[in-house]
């Protein structure tokens, strides 16, 4: 009786093995976002994830891409170069197909470089360096602008209504900050406009002191500044703790709240560029209220992380596959995605075909769109 309960037993375990290997199993389809979760500038990591992670409960629900569910991972660089090269490694290992970020140029074009060898479609919502798709690798998409496009509107803004005041460019020395102080600095010079000081600072000090007293002696009337929210709230907050009332001008690396919890109320009048607020966006509307209502304010770069996935999925669906070079194929091919920031498609270098910056004013602890 034992030898037939085995005999039997191995039957039944054959045949469940045989009909396991002979029916397929969908693979879950691996989707990061990459950005920094910790360090200084972690609410800039949170808007990336809150948006990205969003869109894929959203597309899971909706019955997943091609059949498939979408497994949501993440990826901390820190907001450090270093992190960052490790962070891609170790998407690409893991097998991820597609990776939503990472926010600093910084870190997205040395990571944009790994993740093409490894096979992974990356789409930044935030990385405006052109240098990022200027390279023409196949995986490079963002949702965003670039700093020569927002370095335009912000230095047309300048010649406007600054063209006979003392203007200052300070930047943070990275690809971000120096090289959206740079272009701006070009619009303006290419107006009549010379910068009075053209200065780099040490991202993540906590002294600028030096640097306003600087300033304050050149009587400088309005600042631009090319960097991120931690050291631009802290320069204004310290140019007001001297007395100076310059107006500090920057681009969208201050769009958190926390700048205004840094700056103080001395940030009021503060002038930012950024992408028209997708918040207002009709094609928005039902995901706002649906982030608001868990108590999220979809600010900054929220909503152009959940595009992110809106266009992985519709270029996945019209190619028939989620092979990532192909459905890169399809993003690259002048498709209309319809997302929550509107229309979007790209170009051949993997850039959004529309102007995507007008300008802000700081007031009443947010920004409002002049």
């Amino acid at each position: 009786m034992k030898r037939l309960s085995f005999t039997a037993f191995a039957i039944t375990a054959g045949v469940a093995a045989g009909l396991a290997l002979s029916t397929p199993v969908l693979a879950n389809v691996k989707l990061a976002a990459a950005g920094p979760l910790t360090g200084s500038i972690a609410a800039f990591g949170a808007q990336l994830k809150t948006g990205t992670e969003q869109a894929v409960a959203d597309v899971n629900a909706a019955g997943g891409i091609l059949g498939q569910k979408v497994e949501f991972v993440v990826g901390d660089d820190g907001g450090k170069p270093e992190q960052g090269i490790a962070a891609s490694n170790k998407l690409v290992s893991d097998g991820v197909q597609f990776v939503v970020g990472h926010f600093n140029s910084g870190i997205s074009i040395p990571a944009s470089t790994n993740y093409a060898e490894g096979g992974v479609l990356q789409i930044s919502p935030a990385s405006t360096n052109p240098a990022f798709t200027e390279r023409k690798l196949w995986n490079t998409f963002r949702t965003c602008g670039r700093d020569d496009q927002q370095g335009a509107v912000a230095g047309a803004y300048m010649l406007k209504n600054f063209k006979d005041k003392k203007v200052a460019i300070v930047h943070d020395k990275t690809p971000y900050g120096k090289g959206l102080a740079d272009e701006t600095m070009k619009t303006i010079n290419a107006g009549g406009l010379k910068e009075v000081a053209y200065e780099g600072i040490n991202p993540g000090d906590k002294d600028y002191s030096a640097l306003v007293s600087k300033l304050k002696a050149l009587n400088v009337d309005l600042v631009y500044y090319g960097g991120l929210h931690p050291e631009a709230g802290l320069i204004v907050r310290q140019m007001r703790d001297q007395g100076m009332k310059s107006v500090l001008f920057s681009g969208d690396g201050i769009t958190d709240k926390e700048f205004w919890t840094i700056a103080g109320p001395g940030a009021e009048g503060t002038l930012m560029t950024f992408g028209p607020d997708p918040r207002k966006n009709p094609a928005a509307k039902d995901i706002v209220e649906k982030l608001k209502a868990k108590g999220i304010d979809p600010e900054g770069y929220v909503l152009y992380s959940y595009a992110a996935v809106q266009v992985i999925k519709q270029a996945a669906e019209a190619a028939k596959s989620l092979d990532p070079k192909k459905v890169a194929e399809k993003m690259h091919s002048g498709m209309t995605f319809d997302t929550v920031l509107g229309p979007l498609s790209f170009d051949k270098k993997g850039d959004i075909t529309k102007l995507d910056y007008v300008v802000y004013v700081w007031k009443d602890g947010g920004y409002t769109e002049l």
